[in-house]
């Protein structure tokens, strides 16, 4: 019984660990707001007068990279196309280029996932972008990038950043 006891101790102090490692990120010059699930990402260039953007490593740049990007499109166009538009007109482009599939994606806000590899100085990179539909003419596109097998591990980790993110 004792050792149950303690278990159920040690179970119940990580998961409070867990809980509170998670801060809200908020800034007066973004419309919306979402949870960083670790202390280990953290802000590198908030936005100013000469950054409308702001920019989050997971420690370090090639260990997880993200930016936000709020997109404006014409009424009526999905996630879907704007992650087909993206990848023909930009992403194809990158040195190594492999497509990978597009999924749906569930959160606070909805709308679809696309992931991607390609070469950077030797290494064999992962991006992941989330697409996220507010309204018919916005779509909020939040861009991870790392290493393949970095980024992957924390893939609990975007999907945290993705589900949390809302407007303010």
């Amino acid at each position: 019984m004792k050792r149950l006891v303690t278990v159920v101790v040690v179970m119940l102090s990580l998961f409070a660990q867990v809980a509170t490692a998670q801060q809200l990120y908020s800034h007066d010059k973004v419309e919306y707001t979402f949870e960083l699930p670790s202390a280990t990402w953290r802000a590198i260039l908030e936005p100013d007068a000469g950054h409308e953007h702001p920019e989050f490593v997971y420690g370090d740049r090639l260990d997880g990279y993200l930016t936000i990007r709020k997109e404006a499109v014409e009424a009526g166009t999905g996630p879907s196309e704007l992650a087909r538009r993206d990848q023909d007109l930009t992403l194809r482009f990158l040195p190594g280029f492999v497509p990978g599939k597009q999924e749906s994606f569930d959160g606070r806000l909805d709308g679809v996932t696309m992931s991607y590899e390609y070469v950077r100085g030797g290494k064999t990179m992962l991006g992941r972008i989330y697409y996220l539909t507010t309204d018919n003419r916005t779509i909020y596109a939040l861009r991870f990038t790392g290493l393949r097998d970095k980024l992957s591990r924390i893939r609990n980790q975007t999907d945290l950043i993705a589900r949390t993110f809302k407007l303010k």
